[in-house]
Order: structure tokens, then sequence, then C-alpha cells
């Protein structure tokens, strides 16, 4: 199997994982009522979902392999842009989501700068540094957007009625 076709499937697997866990988030803001913070997350999986389209497009006529959860090589057990759900909250407000984005996608630069930087195959290096400038733009892009949310005040997550989970 050819270095970049197993790159090409790290990056698929990576955005992948990215929209199906940001789309996982809207739905339980959905559920706990929080439209402004669901609408984000979606406008994030839908910016993830548009790279992975581009990654598969790149990808395309390539035979890649069907790799195996633990067989990815991530530095965590999940892939460099999905979002911890224990980072979330239900009461989040659009600021933590926004931060919460803008450290994935400095995960997920530094991924594919990391794969430009070991690798000696010149083809995976071209993808993986395209990749990575990619990626940097996003984060420049997230960057702009968190200077102009406000910072939520201190007890943003007080809740005097806070769901109850029964057994």
């Amino acid at each position: 199997m050819s270095e970049v076709a197993i790159f090409l499937a790290h990056a698929i697997a990576l955005e992948a994982e990215a929209a199906e866990r940001y789309d996982e988030l809207a739905d339980a803001m959905e559920v706990h009522n929080n439209p402004d913070v669901a609408e984000l997350f979606r406008k994030q999986a839908h910016f993830s979902r548009l790279h992975w389209a581009d990654v598969k497009e790149t990808a395309k006529g390539l035979d890649l392999p069907k790799l195996k959860p633990w067989e990815y090589q991530w530095h965590q057990t999940e892939g460099p842009e999905s979002a911890a759900v224990e980072r979330t909250h239900y009461l989040m407000t659009p600021y933590h989501c926004v931060h919460l984005a803008l450290q994935n996608e400095r995960r997920g630069h530094q991924y594919y700068a990391d794969v430009a930087y070991k690798t000696t195959d010149p083809h995976v290096k071209k993808l993986a540094t395209q990749f990575a400038e990619e990626e940097a733009q996003h984060v420049i892009m997230l960057e702009k957007w968190a200077a102009n949310i406000e910072e939520p005040e201190p007890d943003w997550d007080l809740d005097l009625d806070p769901p109850v989970v029964s057994d």
C-alpha cells in the first residue's frame, strides 16, 4: 500500500470524524434548547464536510486501505479535529463553541504539518503541506471570528433548574 494512499485514508477519516462529531454536538445543543450554539456546530460540520469532499476528490481513483480504528496514527484515541465531548456543556455559548473549533483546527494543522515534516515521500509531503496550509486558513478564520464574540460571564454555566438524569 502506498504512503499516499495511507495518508489520504487518514485525512478522509479525520475530516469525516470531525463532521460527525460536530453534528452530534449540534444535536445535543438542540436537545438542550441551545439553538445558537447548535447552529455554529452545524456550520463547523459543514466546513468539515467540504474539506472531506476535497480530500475524497484528491483520492479519487486510488485504492485506499480500510483501516481499523486502532490502525490510525493519531496522537490521541480520536482524530485531531474531533471535538472532545467532555469539553462541552449544554449551556455553552458561541464563545465556547468557536474556541473549541479553533483548538480542533489547530490540532488538524499540527497533524498535517507533522506529516509533511516527517515523510520522505514527496507526494505525501506536497499533499500534507497543502492540507496544513488549508487548516492554517481555517485557524485564521476562526481567530477572526473569535475576536468578535464576547466572552461570557464567569457564571455562564449556572443553571438553577438543571436537567434531571434518571437511572
